[in-house]
């Protein structure tokens, strides 16, 4: 399986936040352009102010098309969210095919740095953080987790416990991005003592588990 397959692969036990799936791409169109507008108001408001009515005024619509895709505001935030773990583990994946991996940070590398990009560039990109355990059931971390620990296994020769990789690795991803959350918290370029900080503690800490492990093709 390819890297970029294992990064882009999602959980199809988990629920999806829109009540109707665009068949159309007049469909996909409009309910892109509903959380484009959820996206303006999360970043001028906050998530916790965002209203249905706001998103249908926002983004010129008529409240019902709103409810046609989504039952309350708490579905349009998880469903931002949701578009935007999708195009951050994307813009992952990308890196991941152009980056010369030779160690396993590397790979923690680009995910962390793909991170602070998004939170620079993809508009309503703080509700990742900020709404997690208030937008739905369940959450991605540990799944995410999960295919990173696959992506480390297979590129690198690894003598640990899959399950201890995945645990470790799921840490690493709450530290990594609850330090990434608050870099852009203090400073709307993002605080680059903070973003340094969170690639030192996270790779600290998985060289704990790791130790200095190359690729399987590195000389």
């Amino acid at each position: 399986m390819s890297k970029v397959d294992l990064i882009l692969g999602a959980d199809p036990s988990r629920k999806r936040a829109v009540r109707t799936e665009p068949t159309q791409r007049r469909s996909t169109q409009r309910l892109d352009a509903l959380l484009d507008a959820a996206a303006g108001i999360v970043d001028e408001t906050g998530f916790e102010r965002l209203t249905t009515q706001m998103v249908a005024e926002r983004a010129g619509a008529s409240i019902g098309t709103v409810y046609r895709y989504f039952p309350d505001r708490v579905a349009v935030v998880h469903a931002l969210r949701e578009r935007s773990i999708r195009r951050y583990r994307e813009r992952v994946a990308d890196e991941m095919e152009r980056t010369e991996v030779t160690a396993w940070w590397d790979v923690v590398d680009v995910a962390l740095d793909a991170c602070a990009a998004f939170y620079r560039d993809e508009p309503g990109f703080t509700v990742v953080h900020a709404g997690r355990g208030k937008t739905a059931e369940g959450d991605v971390e540990p799944e995410f987790a999960h295919r990173m620990a696959r992506l480390i296994e297979a590129e690198f020769e690894i003598d640990t416990d899959a399950a201890e990789l995945r645990f470790r690795l799921g840490v690493a991803i709450e530290l990594g991005a609850a330090l990434i959350s608050r870099a852009f918290q203090r400073d709307a370029a993002g605080d680059e003592r903070y973003l340094a900080e969170a690639k030192r503690l996270v790779r600290d800490y998985l060289a704990e588990h790791l130790g200095e492990v190359r690729a399987r093709n590195a000389a």
